[in-house]
């Protein structure tokens, strides 16, 4: 690769080492920042950008565990010259010397300041959402196959439990041993039980999601039914759920062309994720999806509110996982575990041991059984939902659940427990055991990326080192000097990040970049809402400016991103039961939150009102001067 093609991502090091040198002047000085920025330049000329995307992370999840106390340090073994007589390396070996000893293990009293240096460098490109091979995609479809025959194996032993679950009648469960596999298994579809005995699957609001189905309908096309699964239609029929009345149904008979025994399989595409391949998402078929999101809605709900789980289950709020980490790393009394595949391998038969069977008949009722492969290959699916149908997030987070807290010894421990999704936080004196149930059922730990002993916790974007918070910026969005919302949203959030971690000079040079290409930028003390920087001394002479009479403030000409609506007139009862779909779900497609998600943030008095014939295409944002 040429050096060339890499500069704007060199200067972004180039700013970040002198930042470093800034702040440990005493241990990374001037001269040690130089020397590290050409060995990363003669680097990446020599390997390509690979060395910052892959290389360079590689050495910080390897310094990670070492933190962890997962394994030592061993720079030789990640392509890195080691010091003379050590195992750390040469780059950035002045502050690997403040954190580890020559062995590769934490020292007794390290820096924590100089941790977060070190990661901040390392992790810096790790997110960096660059093109992937064609090597790359086969690799994650493989094991998205491979996967499934794992399933297969454990299919008979998980159907042996529930045999035996089933016929058992002891609830009875012993207090002065590790619980068996059964009484784990009966324990948690107790807890579930409970959980859901009040729970109704029918009284839920149907609607649609943001994102593809297998069917390949556009959004407007979404409500225009011509075919309902007859396994849905059993349990959800179609004349109550998928039409707004009889009246509906009878007008649209014509179109409507059967309910079909035969399932539509799901479809798997390829998203970009990151520099390290893609990542694979099932589009479900648009009549399963529709019937998915009005069950996770109603499941979330009832999950955030029940007693049970109020306080341990999230869906919504990271806030409680992340402060669990940060805890954790003070004194190590809590441990994070990361799951691998988690929502993978959840499987049908784990779903249908614990859950409750009146609640699994609906569960299973909007399960795609299959799904199409990119070349073509349909594949029979022993998981239960993979990621992409909306049931996959609740029944993964409610699964875990329900079998760390039945296989916890004691009341004080239940309560310890927090779930968000596959981020996992247990007290430590129970991660051996909660490691084993989980893995007993199917689930797969990783340990390599699971926190149990040190002072280095992770868990929902929180990386924290004795207390204090080391979690790195990493950039996703790849510069380009062509103006493009994306990246001028993003890169202004990456400034942002930067200056709060007082990284001023990485902050100063990509404010200089975002300038050259898109002019003078606001700052938050300018403007109140919409995209600013935190401080945009010399970068903000040129905004033209007002006084507005009518609201009593000055306002600024300043670039906001907009997503133009577009108009697709359908039939007046596709529209009516999009209007009570959304409306029954608290807030339609044009609301203000979505609007912001997809990069618009202005006022809300500037926020098309919400119309049924009114769609937002994705991809279509464009940068448009306002007055803020």
């Amino acid at each position: 690769m040429d050096l060339d093609k890499s500069l704007d991502e060199l200067e972004i090091i180039a700013a970040l080492l002198h930042d470093v040198s800034n702040a440990h002047g005493l241990v990374f000085n001037i001269r040690a920042s130089k020397l590290t920025f050409n060995k990363v330049a003669k680097r990446t000329r020599a390997e390509g950008i690979s060395f910052l995307t892959k290389t360079m992370p590689n050495l910080g999840k390897a310094f990670s565990k070492a933190l962890a106390g997962n394994a030592p340090l061993n720079s030789a073994e990640l392509g890195f010259k080691p010091q003379p007589g050590s195992k750390l390396p040469i780059f950035l070996g002045e502050l690997f010397n403040e954190v580890l000893r020559p062995d590769g293990r934490p020292l007794e009293h390290p820096c924590a300041q100089c941790v977060k240096a070190i990661r901040n460098v390392l992790y810096c490109f790790y997110k960096y959402k660059l093109p992937y091979s064609d090597e790359q995609e086969q690799a994650v479809i493989s094991q998205f196959e491979k996967t499934e025959e794992d399933l297969k194996t454990l299919s008979p032993h998980l159907q042996a439990i529930e045999a035996s679950v089933d016929n058992s009648t002891s609830v009875y469960r012993s207090r002065f041993k590790t619980a068996s596999q059964i009484e784990v298994a009966r324990e948690a579809k107790r807890l579930l039980a409970e959980v859901f005995s009040l729970f109704d699957p029918k009284n839920i609001a149907p609607k649609h999601g943001p994102g593809a189905v297998a069917t390949k309908q556009k959004l407007h096309e979404k409500y225009l039914w011509t075919n309902v699964s007859a396994k849905i239609a059993s349990v959800y029929p179609v004349d109550e759920f998928y039409f707004v009345n009889l009246g509906h149904l009878c007008d649209r008979l014509d179109a409507f062309h059967r309910i079909t025994d035969c399932d539509l399989p799901a479809r798997v595409i390829l998203v970009p994720k990151d520099s390290r391949g893609p990542r694979l998402i099932s589009a479900e078929p648009v009549d399963f999806q529709w019937i998915q999101q009005g069950l996770q809605a109603a499941i979330v709900k009832l999950v955030e509110s029940h007693p049970l789980t109020k306080g341990n289950v999230f869906f919504t709020d990271q806030c409680p996982n992340r402060l669990g980490a940060l805890v954790g790393s003070r004194a190590g009394r809590y441990s994070t575990l990361d799951l691998n595949e988690a929502s993978d391998r959840v499987s049908v038969d784990l779903v249908r041991l614990l859950f409750p069977k009146e609640v699994f008949t609906f569960l299973e009722s909007c399960r795609t059984s299959s799904t199409e492969l990119p070349d073509g290959r349909v594949l029979e699916l022993r998981k239960f939902a993979p990621m992409g149908s909306a049931l996959c997030f609740p029944i993964l987070a409610l699964t875990i659940w329900s079998i760390l807290t039945a296989a916890a010894p004691n009341a004080d421990t239940r309560e310890r427990i927090l779930v968000y999704g596959d981020d996992v936080i247990v007290p430590a004196g129970y991660t051996a055991d909660a490691i084993e149930q989980l893995e007993s059922f199917g689930l797969k730990v990783n340990r390599d990326k699971s926190c149990t002993s040190g002072l280095f916790r992770e868990s929902c974007g929180m990386d924290a080192f004795q207390g204090i918070d080391v979690t790195p910026v990493r950039l996703k969005t790849v510069w380009s000097s062509t103006r493009r919302p994306d990246v001028y949203s993003s890169w202004i959030a990456y400034a942002n990040s930067y200056y709060d971690r007082q990284c001023f000079t990485t902050y100063d040079t990509i404010v200089r970049k975002l300038v050259s290409v898109y002019g003078p930028i606001p700052s938050q003390d300018q403007i109140q809402s919409g995209l600013c920087l935190r401080d945009s001394s010399g970068c903000a002479s040129g905004i033209r400016t007002r006084w507005n009479k009518h609201l009593h403030r000055r306002e600024f000409r300043v670039l906001q991103i907009t997503s133009p609506s577009v108009t697709k007139v359908i039939d007046g009862w596709s529209m009516l039961l999009r209007f009570f779909a959304e409306s029954a779900n608290g807030r339609p497609t044009e609301s203000p939150d979505v609007l912001r998600n997809e990069g618009s943030v202005g006022p809300i008095e500037d926020l098309p009102p919400f119309s049924v014939s009114k769609y937002t295409s994705r991809g279509t944002s464009l940068l448009v001067r306002r007055w803020r």
